[in-house]
């Protein structure tokens, strides 16, 4: 099938595929994520749609199977269905999630449920710090699973360094910093406002994207740094008032 190349061409199919669905009970289409801003790649980047439905509407959505597995077929992610009452009672437990929602969207159909969201700082913080320990110890036990396999770590480094650019943009937000859309720029940031080295998190993101190939060792050592950074910013965070 032809590879998306612009999210936007697809808003009117996506739009009409979802009101024959749910009709009435359709009270949103967002699209979010990477393929809302610059760093979108064609045929690489996911393709993210966030759908509100009415409250009776979320338990009926076999009659959507067909259309999302069609979709699937194209690239398009599977999408979030969720009801406004979901998202209102789950911005204490998920704020960073929801956070970085709001910072890369494109409405596509209905109403914005996502402009007038505001997030506690003790609830983002409290995850954001719960998130970093969380990641530390899959990181740790990760590694022991890989056998010194260069392979193996370039698989755990890309599949976690996504995740810290996440938890990167809830420490922005809680320093009352604009959080920048290129995610090199987000690391760079952190690293000045909380005093870590951005070097390993960079590197990690070379190895993860296939910019830069690096031998055993050198990736052993990278691995290293990037575990000593994530261990140093988990304590500054453990004491960071709010």
């Amino acid at each position: 099938m032809a590879k998306i190349i612009n999210p936007r061409d697809i808003f009117p199919q996506i739009t009409e595929t979802y009101k024959t669905i749910f009709g009435d009970s359709l009270i949103s289409i967002i699209l979010y994520g990477s393929a809302s801003g610059s760093d979108y790649l064609p045929g690489k980047s996911d393709i993210n749609f966030l759908i509100i439905l009415s409250d009776d509407a979320i338990d009926n959505l076999e009659s959507a199977l067909n259309e999302v597995s069609r979709w699937r077929r194209r690239k398009v992610a599977t999408p979030l269905f969720m009801t406004k009452a979901y998202i209102t009672s789950s911005l204490d437990s998920y704020p960073i999630e929801f956070l970085n929602m709001k910072r890369n969207y494109l409405m596509v159909y209905g109403e914005d449920v996502l402009a007038e969201m505001t997030f506690d700082p003790h609830d983002l913080r409290l995850q954001c710090e719960r998130e970093i320990k969380g990641k530390l110890l899959l990181l740790r036990e990760g590694f022991l699973e890989t056998d010194g396999k260069k392979k193996k770590i370039r698989e755990l480094i890309g599949s976690s360094i996504t995740a810290f650019i996440s938890i990167f943009s809830g420490l922005l937000h809680l320093k009352g910093v604009a959080i920048p859309d290129a995610k090199r720029e987000i690391v760079a940031l952190v690293a000045q406002e909380f005093s870590i080295d951005q070097t390993p998190f960079i590197k990690c993101m070379d190895i993860k994207t296939g910019k830069k190939d690096y031998s055993t060792e050198e990736i052993s050592l990278i691995f290293k740094a990037y575990l000593a950074e994530v261990r140093k910013l988990w304590e500054i965070i453990d004491k960071l008032e709010i």
